[in-house]
């Protein structure tokens, strides 16, 4: 299958091998070597982006805008195929891209320390940075209300009255946990009606693996653009924040394993800060440890929208997944909320007057 992809570009003409790459969960990657040259290939999942057609468009605009404005910048752009597209359509197969594999950089799965947290937040606040002068509504939605916390709390209201009775009985607890928490949802609701929350290109998915590292373990830029839409920063800086502060995943099943870890928390807003200190209003530098919250908030009741909808969404590994899943983002949650004196010493305004690495 991949073979005949491949020949949509010039490797019929060469030998090639290919091989499964990354860790991802949402498309399918091989990594494909042609003499002395590497790439990525990736199927793109329509189940997640029901139209591909728009993640080339984002791309497109946002490399042309990158290479307009700032030249030097590491853009990691896709490789045209034989008829000059980006994309390739295969009726049966699907939709591929195929992107330079850049050399000797590397990626990283898991935040194994504050220095990573710090690099990877550059990255993700200088390509926001970067697109400031780019109008967010130029761009297509590739996933539709993708990080609408109001939304995602009707659904989760609409599956505790409506989802399976069992389940409902069986996570009575949790569920009453997060309703109790509807604070969370009342204060975006407010975000969405301000004027001091700005509208702009934003990755949406800035977990640590999204970012290219080049040795010792300096950040290069951010890759895996399928998520770049308009929205609010609470979504980048709450998706590293829920990502990067536990030293174990949403995957853990040992709760008490869950822990913030402080200098990773100040390292995502020291690097996030030398790069939007400028750009980010008083009120945004404000909410800077809300969105933490937010984010851990909305995948917690996700996680539990799914286990009491009979797992029709994220699918399970094994009994109870979901269920488990969505305990552990509230124990992060928790874990998160009991430092917020602490926290917001380093996340409010007065840390964004200078940059602690200058």
């Amino acid at each position: 299958m991949v073979d005949s992809i491949l020949h949509s570009y010039w490797f019929a003409k060469q030998p090639f091998s290919v091989q499964p790459f990354g860790s991802g969960l949402i498309n399918h990657t091989w990594k494909v070597l042609a003499g002395e040259k590497e790439y990525i290939l990736q199927r793109i999942n329509q189940a997640v982006f029901p139209c591909p057609e728009n993640i080339a468009y984002n791309i497109g605009l946002v490399g042309a805008a990158l290479k307009a404005e700032h030249p030097n910048y590491l853009f990691v752009a896709p490789t045209a195929a034989i008829d000059g597209s980006e994309m390739i359509h295969d009726q049966k197969e699907g939709y591929f891209r195929m992107f330079p594999f850049v050399a000797g950089s590397y990626t990283v799965d898991v935040v194994a320390n504050a220095h990573q947290a710090y690099e990877a937040a550059i990255q993700f606040g200088r390509f926001t940075k970067y697109l400031q002068h780019v109008d967010g509504h130029q761009l297509k939605v590739t996933i539709p209300s993708f990080h609408d916390l109001a939304l995602r709390y009707q659904q989760f209201l609409y599956a505790v009255e409506n989802g399976n009775r069992q389940r409902i009985l069986q996570a009575r607890t949790i569920i009453d946990q997060l309703l109790s928490q509807v604070a969370i949802v009342e204060k975006y609701s407010e975000i969405l009606a301000h004027p001091g929350f700005k509208i702009r290109i934003m990755h949406h998915d800035t977990k640590i693996s999204n970012v290219l590292f080049s040795k010792p373990c300096n950040g290069l830029c951010v890759i895996d653009l399928d998520t770049i839409m308009p929205g609010y920063f609470i979504s980048d800086v709450g998706d590293m924040m829920r990502t990067y502060l536990s030293p174990v995943s949403e995957e853990e099943i040992d709760l008490d394993r869950i822990s913030i870890r402080d200098d990773v928390y100040k390292a995502i807003v020291d690097g996030y800060s030398k790069e939007m200190a400028d750009e980010l209003t008083v009120l945004e530098k404000a909410h800077f440890f809300y969105a933490g919250q937010f984010m851990i908030y909305m995948q917690a009741i996700r996680f539990l929208t799914d286990f009491l909808n009979n797992d029709i969404y994220y699918g399970e590994k094994y009994k109870g997944h979901n269920l488990m899943r969505a305990k552990n983002q509230a124990i992060l949650l928790q874990r998160l909320t009991e430092k917020e004196t602490l926290l917001k010493h380093y996340g409010g305004v007065a840390m964004f007057q200078h940059d602690p690495h200058s």
